[in-house]
């Protein structure tokens, strides 16, 4: 191997800070783009588009797609409301799986500290989607958990970003309605795992109110449409839901 196997010029020239600087875009040697994340012992570098590592899975895009082939292989029921369940994940595809789930978590943090909104979105996706499928075909309860607990955490960076995305796209409005249908979604999970009692205190929760709040004061926003629709359900104000409804579906009509 020619040149040194050492990265200590590359160490010193970027000394670790623990903030949001320790995130960069570089190119590669083809030119394409590569995100780096220094850490305290060293730096992490990975790919922008298909797996963060940039090998590809027994020839697929991702760990995730081999296990999607292998149970529609098997036979498995693999929509949302599957009821046959032949697949069962082994030991080594489980472990896979978790070395899936580490890598697509350091570049949506990547991603977020980047301020690559949809980029962030679209990890987030791919590990709610794994979560998904483990949960489905885990070999047992306890490894199911072990991702499962992450879940919430998951969902509020997915929301966060799409949030930051729609901020910037369509303006204040649009993002407070993307936080409420993340906290819509959390308070479900929530309730899901049982610890519906639990959601108001919740930090992740508390965090993603004081955004919507503070949008809603920094841009002068009121009462959504959405949330005012909601608002004369509740109260059974019927002819106001409905000229509500009629509104917010002329705003949603695309645009030419």
């Amino acid at each position: 191997m020619n040149g040194p196997q050492n990265i200590d010029e590359l160490l010193r020239g970027w000394p670790y800070q623990g903030d949001s600087s320790n995130v960069r875009i570089v190119p590669g040697d083809d030119g394409r783009d590569l995100i780096q994340m220094r850490v305290d012992m060293g730096l992490l570098q990975m790919e922008t588009t298909g797996r963060p590592d940039g090998t590809r899975p027994m020839g697929s895009d991702t760990f995730f797609d081999h296990l999607l082939e292998l149970s529609v292989q098997a036979g498995s029921d693999d929509g949302p409301d599957a009821v046959g369940r032949p697949f069962v994940m082994d030991e080594g595809q489980c472990a896979q799986a978790d070395r899936e789930f580490v890598q697509f978590y350091h570049r949506r943090v990547c991603w977020l500290q980047l301020r690559r909104y949809l980029q962030a979105v679209q990890d987030a996706d791919h590990t709610l989607s794994l979560m998904d499928f483990c949960k489905r075909h885990s070999p047992d309860s306890q490894w199911t958990m072990s991702h499962e607990q992450y879940r919430p955490y998951v969902l509020y960076h997915r929301t966060y970003a799409t949030a930051m995305a729609e901020l910037e796209a369509n303006g204040a409005e649009s993002a407070i309605h993307s936080l409420n249908q993340g906290l819509s979604r959390l308070r479900l999970l929530f309730d899901q795992y049982g610890a519906g009692d639990h959601f108001e205190e919740d930090e992740l929760v508390t965090q993603l109110v004081e955004l919507r709040e503070r949008l809603r004061k920094e841009f002068e926003v009121g009462r959504t449409l959405q949330e005012q629709l909601n608002d004369a359900v509740e109260a059974e104000q019927y002819e106001l839901a409905a000229r509500l409804r009629d509104e917010i579906a002329q705003r949603e009509q695309p645009r030419h």
